[in-house]
């Protein structure tokens, strides 16, 4: 280690002596506090539109240059601050926002701490002109550091007008970490921006080095301001989500905008999230999100969302991070359900088929049914099975068979109650389907389900179809990966867990010491799902009982198994019990549904464009692709000239 350097603190190691307690002289304070609340321009731009919204401002302009390093100016047409208490706008913790520590639990304003001119006052030079309504003129006071001037009268408007230059002259160290001037510039947009979101009442305007990067005119509704922020041209591509669980002091309401699926990306950028009309960041908030878009997107992938969440002040901290970006809900649980609820009924209400060319709100996508179809029942299926079975016992001439008939016996008569429960309850459903049939007002959403003469089936793999919008054109695997799936979790849902189908004889497939492991650990997991696999040695498993969904499609238990445990060895399989369930579900449903390349007779095509009209979320698979994709008759009219 060179001499220079040590990992052990002396106090005494300056001249040899302990170094004496003192207060800190305010301009340091002040700095101090400044690494907090003054990150980086935006956050002064941030803290300078908060209060200018607490001061009841209609409107704000921000202007900045060269990204809020060399200027920032704020200007508001608020009830502005009087003369003889502007020197005391910039102390350290006084505001007029607060006044007993009680109002801590209950605040409703932007600020409150009395922390933010103080700060930035410590690390730029400010000028604040400010003139309230009783005031024949403004007033302006100069600051730079720990130097004050002298107050002097000023002509202005009523309102209050902040220039903070050269930020951080005087802590050349901040500087440093800044970005680039376009990089601070693109931060200042975002916060004025989730400010015009969350108050559409008032005008907001952003300059930058001169140029007009948005005008917002005063007065807008709540829809108006958030497409002229997050894009009109977006209008089709958003969903409008509402709930109301208001209750006295308890609960909350919420309204906003949800993007489609096709919408989603890679960051949370596009998400912007509102409480009493602070933007935040909220993991409880996230998660119910990406909840309630499960299966809709892409893993990996976030919705979009503006949404605005209005509850009482008493029941949010937002006194919890020193920027204010976050806040501790006294009942989060609540927040997490009623925006998930919120959202995915707003999913539900729309069509969500993507449009080949371009994404819209389409028409109501008609009735959603819990049951579906089930795949008609293969009679040989079982039977063939059992052939199998029996050839491996073939007698020789030298030794007797060793099958045990008894046991043969019975699996032959589970086979043949399985076939008549599946026959019984595809009886139901087709009269269910043929009630609903013949109901006026569902016959519109059913027929959606064209006969198998208006289905055309291309490179066995997708299916082509008509419905009122235009040309239909389904991925098969896709779609029946949704019904596999939606069917899956049904039976979990209602049940606790898949009915199994214990095999006649035990399916066998190699595993790795640590994958035999991992069976122990996987149990409750297993038994949701239905399996029951065992070591069978230093490197195999053996599977003894099956889903019996899987079973009946043909999937082959010591394949899946093996893919299973390969995950479960690599840590590809969530932590908790729901996330695990759901993958392995995933997995379930893509094994058992039909696959690109297979051929399906007229039944089967009849059965599966029906199953698209009653399977919730059948417009996505369960990783988030689509599965049907529509060509409007618009764009068939561009295409072939006739618009």
């Amino acid at each position: 280690m060179p001499p220079s350097l040590s990992l052990t603190h002396d106090p005494a190691s300056a001249g040899g002596t302990r170094a004496a307690i003192r207060v800190l002289p305010p301009l340091v304070v002040n700095q101090i506090a400044a690494g907090e609340v003054v990150e980086r321009p935006a956050s002064v731009v941030k803290e300078l539109v908060d209060n200018a919204i607490d001061a009841g401002a209609t409107r704000i302009t921000v202007e900045i240059e060269q990204g809020g390093i060399e200027l920032i100016r704020v200007t508001d047409d608020g009830a502005g601050i009087p003369a003889d208490q502007l020197t005391l706008a910039i102390a350290p913790h006084a505001t007029s926002k607060i006044r007993h520590a009680d109002e801590l639990d209950a605040i409703a304003t932007m600020g409150f701490r009395g922390e933010a001119l103080a700060s930035i006052a410590s690390v730029s030079r400010m000028m604040i002109r400010s003139r309230t309504a009783e005031d024949a003129g403004a007033t302006r006071l100069e600051i730079a550091g720990d130097d004050l001037s002298a107050l002097r009268p000023e002509a202005g408007p009523v309102g209050t007008c902040i220039t903070v230059r050269n930020l951080f002259f005087n802590t050349p160290a901040r500087l440093r970490f800044l970005r680039t001037p376009q990089t601070e510039q693109g931060h200042c947009v975002d916060i004025v921006e989730n400010l015009a979101l969350a108050h559409p009442a008032i005008a907001f305007a952003f300059l930058a080095d001169g140029r007009t990067m948005f005008d917002l005119p005063p007065d807008q509704s709540p829809v108006e301001r958030a497409l002229a922020v997050v894009g009109g041209e977006m209008r089709e591509q958003y969903l409008e989500a509402a709930a109301d669980q208001f209750d006295d002091a308890r609960g909350l309401t919420l309204w906003g905008l949800v993007g489609l699926p096709g919408l989603a990306r890679q960051t949370t950028r596009w998400q912007h999230i509102f409480v009493n009309g602070r933007p935040i960041r909220d993991k409880t908030i996230a998660h119910a999100l990406k909840e309630a878009y499960r299966g809709l997107i892409e893993p990996g992938r976030h919705p979009a969302a503006v949404l605005m969440i209005e509850m009482s002040p008493s029941a949010v901290d937002v006194n919890v991070h020193p920027a204010k970006a976050e806040v501790r809900f006294r009942d989060s649980s609540l927040v997490h359900r009623v925006v998930m609820r919120a959202v995915r009924e707003a999913l539900q209400r729309a069509d969500l088929t993507p449009d080949a060319g371009a994404t819209g709100f389409g028409a109501s996508s008609g009735l959603r049914f819990d049951t579906s179809i089930e795949r008609k029942p293969q009679e040989a299926e079982p039977r063939q099975r059992l052939v199998d079975y029996l050839k491996q016992f073939a007698p020789s001439e030298d030794e007797p068979s060793p099958v045990n008939f008894d046991e043969l016996r019975a699996a032959v008569e589970a086979e043949e109650k399985r076939l008549d429960d599946d026959r019984r309850r595809l009886e139901e459903e087709r009269r269910f389907l043929a009630q609903q049939q013949a109901d006026p007002d569902n016959a519109a959403a059913i027929a959606r389900g064209a006969p198998a003469s208006r289905i055309l089936q291309i490179h066995d793999s997708y299916l082509v179809t008509q419905d009122e919008h235009g040309v239909v054109i389904i991925d098969q695997h896709a779609l029946h990966e949704r019904v596999m799936f939606e069917k899956l979790a049904a039976r979990l849902a209602e049940h606790g867990s898949l009915e199994s189908q214990r095999l006649l004889v035990p399916a066998t497939a190699s595993a790795t010491p640590k994958q035999i492991e991992l069976l122990d650990s996987m149990s409750a997991l297993f038994a949701k799902l239905g399996i029951e696999c065992v070591g069978a040695g230093p490197t195999s498993i053996a599977v003894h009982a099956f889903p019996t969904l899987l079973f009946d499609r043909n999937v082959d238990p010591g394949a899946f198994m093996r893919e299973l445990l390969d995950r479960a060895e690599r840590d590809d399989l969530p932590d908790s019990t729901e996330g695990a369930l759901h993958e392995v579900l995933d997995m379930m449903s893509c094994k058992a549904a039909v696959k690109a390349g297979d051929r399906l007779s007229e039944t089967e095509l009849d059965e599966l464009i029906a199953m698209r009209d009653r399977v919730e979320r059948s417009s996505r698979c369960p990783h988030g692709r689509p599965t049907t994709i529509r060509v409007s008759l618009r764009e068939l009219e561009k295409q072939f000239g006739r618009s």
